[in-house]
């Protein structure tokens, strides 16, 4: 799965909690995320140069938010976990390295409780 594939795979089960996720996909959606927030920055810091506000950032944030919080679960059914592992996020660092560590693992390669493997698409490597 490509960059582009993988946004509009992304866009189209954007509040899709259930599935599995590629690794690719998942950590193409956090590229996405950190290129658009980069540049969002850039251009709040145009706009508002002397104010502490970074309304149009705050903005694509929200909508940014559902969608990455689906992606994220689907990708931890693709390891075999539930979405709910999530909350780990609020305990810090522990929390943090526990779900960095699942969302690097390869997934299944069987099926789970979650549901078949997903499959890459057509003329991209099979990565899991």
């Amino acid at each position: 799965m490509n960059f582009f594939e993988a946004i509009r795979s992304v866009f189209s089960q954007y509040v899709g909690f259930s599935g599995r996720a590629l690794r690719s996909e998942y950590w193409y959606w956090v590229l996405f995320t950190v290129l658009i927030g980069i540049v969002t920055g850039i251009i709040d810091v145009a706009l508002f140069p002397f104010e502490d506000a970074s309304p149009l950032s705050s903005i694509v944030n929200l909508a940014l938010l559902l969608p990455g919080l689906a992606v994220s679960a689907r990708r931890l059914h693709d390891v075999g976990r539930s979405g709910w592992w999530l909350l780990l996020a609020i305990v810090p660092v522990i929390g943090w390295i526990v779900l960095l560590v699942w969302t690097v693992t390869k997934g299944d390669a069987a099926e789970n409780r979650f549901g078949p493997p997903p499959q890459p698409t057509a003329g991209s490597p099979a990565v899991a």
